[in-house]
């Protein structure tokens, strides 16, 4: 117990200098690090509230206040009339969204440089390290839901490929932003999307959310480990063995309302299920870095990084694999 309570205290000694959380004027800008956390959840939570804010935070009602008073006095915020000065709507400027948008900048950046000495290996073991830190430290957390209305699975038909196509667009642009540059994100286009052998072979499930698309994703017994109707370099239609061979999962895809509701650890349930229903014993994919912690939380290992050229824009990804049974 001693040594664990050393250790754990020598890592928050480490991790403070590393993020810059001392520093009186964070990455650069007239921000602490608590008053950049606070934007940022004022940024997020438009229109929020003193309240709220210390409710998600955990902070001092009287250190909240002060923060505030301090972004009033630069520009960055406007509070709204009402009698109860904690409950007032809070609300970003334009200066505000300005100084918001700089932060959220240099933090990706300063976070890519981080890692940017690490392989894309070293780099999925860190990401899957901070992930199991988390949820042993925050059980709640395991998958950050929200409530949501009655959710229900059912497997895509042909009539489903327009709203398919329109999910997994926004997925592409939306949710990788903070693990690959812009030009990555044009790119990665390329090499994702419907592969529409998926729904004609029954194998792709839809998961909705009071009949709203949530998000969907498959399983196949052929070999194509991943890619669109227009990957055509990675598709190869054989079957596979489940003797020999893991089959695949296929497509995940998350609308960007619904994640980390357990939308995605219900596809891979359904999934994983299907394909030991036909003798599969193991199952792999190949995961894009943002995809990455949720498969690596369900028990997927790495087991190889890669890349795909894409007119000389290199788009990483991970091929992943679990073990369904002996």
């Amino acid at each position: 117990m001693t040594d664990a309570i050393a250790t754990i205290r020598s890592f928050n000694r480490f991790y403070t200098q590393l993020i810059g959380a001392l520093d009186a004027h964070f990455l650069g800008s007239e921000a602490t690090l608590p008053e950049a956390r606070l934007l940022f959840e004022i940024a997020v939570n438009e229109p929020a509230s003193a309240n709220a804010l210390q409710a998600s935070l955990g902070m001092d009602a009287g250190y909240v206040s002060r923060i505030l008073t301090r972004f009033e006095e630069r520009g960055w915020i406007i509070r709204e009339r009402g009698a109860d000065a904690r409950a007032r709507p809070i609300r970003l400027t334009e200066a505000g969204r300005e100084t918001f948008a700089m932060l959220d900048a240099r933090q990706r950046d300063a976070v890519a440089d981080m890692i940017a000495r690490l392989d894309p290996v070293a780099q999925a073991d860190l990401v899957e390290a901070m992930t199991k830190t988390r949820l042993l430290l925050d059980p709640a957390s395991a998958s950050e839901r929200k409530t949501i209305g009655a959710v229900t699975s059912r497997l895509a038909t042909p009539v489903d490929l327009v709203a398919l196509n329109a999910l997994m667009t926004l997925a592409i642009d939306q949710l990788q932003t903070d693990f690959l540059s812009p030009e990555q994100v044009i790119a990665s286009r390329a090499i994702m999307g419907l592969d529409t052998q998926l729904v004609h072979d029954q194998t792709y499930f839809m998961v909705e959310a009071d009949g709203a698309l949530a998000g969907c994703g498959g399983w196949s017994r052929r070999a194509t480990l991943y890619g669109g109707d227009h990957s055509t370099a990675s598709r190869d239609a054989a079957l596979l063995d489940p003797r020999r061979d893991a089959a695949r999962v296929r497509a995940m895809y998350t609308h960007p309302n619904f994640v980390r509701r357990g939308v995605g650890r219900r596809i891979l349930d359904l999934c994983e299920k299907a394909a030991a229903a036909e003798g599969f014993t193991r199952v792999e994919l190949m995961a894009t870095l943002s995809g990455q912690p949720l498969y690596a939380a369900c028990g997927y290992h790495v087991i190889e990084p890669t890349a795909v050229d894409v007119n000389g824009v290199s788009v990483p990804l991970l091929r992943m694999g679990k073990q369904l049974s002996e």
